[in-house]
């Protein structure tokens, strides 16, 4: 089987190649991964010590980062390097100032994991949450080199339990430690023989919380509010976008909107734009402008969403009417802000326990949609409830990265 998934990875790594003449997506995935190792030769000499961490995207590192900040405080002398499967992730993170060297991870070859391993180097290597690359971990293994899983997840339908998964089972053999998110994902490890595990909790509530020590000021959204009832939509997709807009158009509240769409490219903008019949204004288009006049505000720029959620009344994060589902639910819930969410949650606990909570409310139409704002809108009490919930887990829910730490530095 081994030998069948090195033929699909060099397969694959051929196909991309096409793909990225008629895909700008594609093209990053592939340009980005010519570099590397040329990248690494520039930046990493062989006196170096090194700390590795690899995220399959955005989210994972978003998971990750409390992890990366506390190593590097722990080890002042290592250059940390950081890694991306995803083209997107790289693109948004790629001038972070927490790692050394950032760049995207070769895929995964016999040949890549030996190069990439021999410039790099690392002491720890730490992998956030999954991606189980076969030729990376067997060489760490050979290696020996020091390797754990950080806020892993596993599920019954994964390869590794399969009958012909035996070499991704094999695979596992190099972490010296899973740190993982609930004891499902322990018993499961237990099942293939694995002690060396233990339920950390999840890192992304680490990482929220911290979220409040920060300025979290952003006068241009204070401007818009204007001391008015606001609901901020998060990483909108258009399925959100169509209901949301229905209710815009519809609703007779005195109340605003502030729509961060998960993709912001012009011509999706200007259409999302369009189809709002109260006064609009973009992001990139709001300077010179008042911006209390102004019923919608569309964010056509990234990275400032986290922030504007600190404005919110009432959150609406998108994702959950598409595949695999909803966002980021913890942001607005560190804030103390009631969440609607669709109804697509089923992969991610810390929604689930929200919705079983009542902090959160699923949604699977217009109707159940405008019952909800309406619901949340006209009833500050309930508002105030659900949001005190929201951020009453995550505070009950911090301390994965410690427990981590603690068990790294004692190894």
């Amino acid at each position: 089987m081994l030998f069948l998934y090195n033929l699909m990875v060099l397969f694959a790594g051929f196909l991309l190649e096409i793909i990225a003449f008629f895909s700008p997506k594609m093209k990053l995935f592939v340009e980005g991964r010519k570099i590397v190792f040329l990248v690494l030769e520039q930046k990493i000499k062989p006196i170096d010590k090194t700390i590795w961490f690899h995220a399959a995207s955005l989210g994972e590192y978003e998971q990750g980062l409390p992890v990366i900040e506390k190593v590097k405080e722990q080890f002042p002398a290592h250059k940390i390097v950081l890694t991306f499967f995803s083209p997107s992730g790289y693109e948004v993170r790629k001038n972070n100032t927490v790692a050394d060297v950032t760049v995207h991870l070769p895929l995964d070859t016999k040949k890549n994991a030996k190069q990439f391993l021999k410039l790099v180097n690392p002491d720890l290597v730490f992998f956030i949450k999954y991606e189980y690359w076969p030729n990376y971990l067997a060489e760490l293994k050979k290696l020996n080199i020091k390797t754990y899983l950080v806020s892993g997840i596993l599920r019954k339908n994964q390869l590794f339990f399969k009958w012909y998964g035996g070499f991704y089972r094999e695979a596992l053999d190099a972490f010296t430690y899973f740190f993982v998110q609930n004891e499902t994902s322990k018993k499961l490890l237990q099942q293939l023989g694995k002690t060396n595990v233990a339920v950390s909790g999840d890192t992304r509530f680490d990482r929220v919380s911290t979220i409040l020590e920060k300025d979290n000021s952003l006068d241009f959204i204070s401007d818009f509010k204007d001391n008015t009832l606001t609901i901020v939509v998060g990483s909108s997709w258009p399925k959100d976008e169509n209901l949301i807009v229905n209710f815009i158009n519809s609703n007779t509240f005195n109340v605003k909107f502030i729509i961060a769409p998960h993709n912001i490219k012009d011509e999706q903008i200007q259409q999302l734009k369009n189809s709002i019949t109260k006064k609009t204004v973009l992001f990139s288009g709001k300077e010179g402008q008042n911006l209390a006049d102004f019923d919608v505000f569309i964010i056509d720029t990234i990275g400032i969403l986290t922030k504007i959620y600190s404005y919110a009344d009432i959150a609406y994060v998108g994702g959950g009417f598409g595949n695999p589902g909803v966002h980021n639910v913890l942001e607005p819930a560190t804030f103390g802000v009631p969440i609607i969410i669709g109804p697509h949650y089923s992969h991610f606990a810390e929604a689930i326990a929200l919705v079983n909570m009542d902090a959160c409310v699923a949604v699977a139409n217009q109707k159940e949609l405008d019952e909800a704002l309406e619901n949340l809108i006209r009833n500050a009490d309930i508002r105030n409830e659900k949001g005190h919930m929201c951020s009453t887990f995550v505070q009950m829910n911090k301390g994965a990265t410690a427990i981590i730490l603690k068990n790294i530095l004692h190894d």
